[in-house]
């Protein structure tokens, strides 16, 4: 049957309607009308001893038949609900020809169950089985991958859901947990030599003779000019917003391409609980369900205070939980746009199979900025379309107020209050670059840097939609390390596009193998600055970075912060968990080209700001 290798979450719901649900699946295909397209239910996989398979499975992506990597055999892999405080064994079996892993993403566990191998985990050799163990100390919505070169991408991934051991405080009749994710036909390698010889090599948005006719007439053709000349200077292409683009990707929602439709459905007035997990190796999507208000409820598998929101952005590994209650009897589109507006995925919430609604359009492709790079070129003349309405507006904006005075690397990262009594967040003040260019593993560095914790990103904003931004995350409840930092780390995210190689302080993983060190016990700050064109998301393991975002006692824990050009970004974390720890941007490509660490944790102290 099309699509028989994908799955449909459908976790919970009662009554006749489930029971039509179900019974759609015991029906053979010819008598299935309108869900001829559809696939069965998703495996749940609960207890205290799990078993997993990983292997090589036949795989349909729309009409085309590919091969995946699969757990369990299919694409997403089974969703594993599992409880706060349990111990759990899973035995994964890798059926593969070459050796692989499973990651057990924001999981907190010793060291040698996080699943990285080279760190501190052997990997799992052809034909045999590695046995996890650990206690669930946590809840929230997760996911597990392949930490092995491109599984991943091939389709090695899957859902956890971890019931909390206090009642729940987010109310629902339904829950869905909604995975998005890249596929491509390509490899990881294959990719990684194509842009390496052509950094553009995937995207098809580049600037035209009628877009500096088009800048010219509404900023002025001299400035025009030297914005075009200063891009050239820099050997950068202000459209290259994403690495890879639907050129080479299609877009899933939970396995199925965008015509397959994947359906949750609902009866009119149930609250429905949305888990939104960000599976894509290379891609930035923004999620919006036209006609919906989307409330959000859980960041990285973590209760925050509700915020009402029209749209998020998620970067690669994040995760929103979200609630919805349609009222009227129709269907939704659920729409996850990619940030460079070239594809996305697509799905639908109904109250019946077979509904679908009309699907967005596509908002046209944002440029970046001189503003957006951290650049004060042309005296803040560069009026480049980074503006949030960019996309449809095409009004002129420029983001950054220089500070000139910012000549000092550590500046910005107290807690300042402006004039009206407001707290500042960290590095909110611009900040201007140190001398440290990082060397020829680095392409170009900004003037300044500064944090833009509360601006939604490049594309969004301005169109009188409501985009959640960092700043409105705030815990639940207060988090229990209430300490300040007694040391602060600064770490620069760098690259050469040109040459696409990426790295941390201007040195891929292979040339510097010496790891980060953590004293057990200590509470640190430490930064993160972008000196790229490109988004990053940050991906520590095994502890929480609480994210510097002025929200005081009740700064949100996150595994993964996304982290935009020319932008510092603050967190605070607790070395609780001894031992060596993965660290390294969540873009599958950065990773395997060099931006990655290894995180050490012990009772050594530190040497000052190593």
């Amino acid at each position: 049957m099309k699509g028989s290798i994908s799955r449909r979450h459908f976790l919970k719901g009662s009554g006749a309607l489930g029971a039509l649900f179900a019974l759609d699946w015991i029906l053979p295909v010819y008598a299935r009308g309108s869900w001829i397209n559809a696939v069965a239910p998703t495996t749940q996989l609960s207890g205290d001893v799990i078993d997993l398979t990983i292997a090589e499975t036949p795989f349909h992506v729309g009409e085309r038949v590919t091969t995946a990597i699969t757990i369990n055999g299919t694409v997403p892999g089974p969703l594993l609900r599992l409880r706060e405080g349990q111990d759990i064994t899973l035995n994964v079996t890798n059926r593969l020809p070459e050796t692989s892993s499973i990651h057990w993403h924001g999981i907190l566990l010793p060291p040698g169950m996080d699943g990285v191998p080279g760190v501190s985990f052997p990997g799992i050799e052809p034909g045999t089985t590695f046995r996890y163990r650990f206690t669930v100390k946590q809840y929230g919505t997760y996911w597990f991958h392949s930490h092995s070169g491109g599984q991943e991408q091939a389709g090695a991934y899957g859902s956890i859901i971890i019931d909390p051991a206090e009642p729940d405080p987010v109310r629902y009749d339904r829950e869905y947990v909604i995975m998005l994710s890249d596929w491509s036909f390509s490899s990881v390698g294959s990719m990684i030599g194509k842009l390496k010889k052509q950094p553009g090599y995937f995207n098809f948005q580049k600037r035209t003779l009628s877009d500096f006719i088009r800048d010219g007439m509404r900023k002025g053709w001299l400035a025009t000019l030297d914005n075009y000349l200063m891009w050239a200077q820099m050997r950068m292409d202000p459209t290259d917003l994403a690495d890879i683009t639907s050129h080479a990707y299609t877009y899933l929602m939970n396995g199925l391409a965008p015509a397959e439709n994947w359906t949750g459905l609902f009866r009119p007035g149930e609250r429905i609980r949305l888990r939104f997990i960000q599976v894509g190796v290379m891609t930035f999507q923004d999620v919006r369900i036209p006609g919906l208000k989307m409330t959000v409820v859980q960041a990285d598998g973590q209760n925050v205070q509700p915020v009402e929101v029209d749209e998020f952005r998620m970067g690669p590994a994040e995760t929103y939980d979200v609630t919805v209650e349609p009222k009227e009897d129709r269907a939704y589109t659920i729409f996850a746009e990619t940030l460079d507006r070239s594809g996305f995925a697509r799905g639908t919430l109904a109250p019946r199979p077979g509904m679908s609604a009309e699907i967005p359009p596509q908002r046209r492709h944002p440029v970046r900025s001189m503003a957006d790079m951290g650049m004060q070129h042309m005296n803040g003349m560069d009026h480049s379309d980074h503006n949030p309405g960019n996309a449809t507006t095409g009004e002129p904006e420029t983001r950054m107020q220089h500070d000139m005075h910012g000549d000092r690397a550590g500046e910005g990262i107290q807690d300042r209050h402006d004039m009206h009594g407001r707290l500042e967040i960290l590095g909110s003040k611009p900040v201007k670059h140190g001398p440290d260019d990082h060397g020829t593993g680095n392409q170009s560095v900004p003037d300044f840097t500064q944090s833009r914790l509360d601006d939604p990103g490049i594309g969004l904003g301005g169109d009188g939609r409501r985009v959640l931004v960092y700043t409105d995350l705030k815990s639940l409840r207060p988090y229990p390390d209430q300490r300040e930092p007694e040391r602060e780390l600064e770490i620069h995210l760098t690259g050469h596009m040109e040459r696409f190689m990426w790295s941390f302080d201007g040195k891929k993983y292979s040339d510097a193998r010496e790891p980060i060190r953590f004293r057990y016990g200590e509470r640190l700050r430490w930064t993160f600055v972008n000196d790229t064109m490109m988004e990053h998301t940050m991906h520590l393991h095994g502890m929480w970075m609480h994210l510097e975002n002025g929200a005081g006692e009740y700064l949100p824990r996150k595994h993964t912060v996304l982290v935009k050009p020319a932008e510092r970004v603050s967190v605070a974390i607790t070395a609780d968990a001894p031992g060596p720890w993965a660290f390294h941007c969540h873009l599958l490509l950065h990773m395997e080209t060099g931006m990655f660490r290894v995180i050490e944790v012990s009772n050594a102290i530190p040497e000052m700001g190593s």
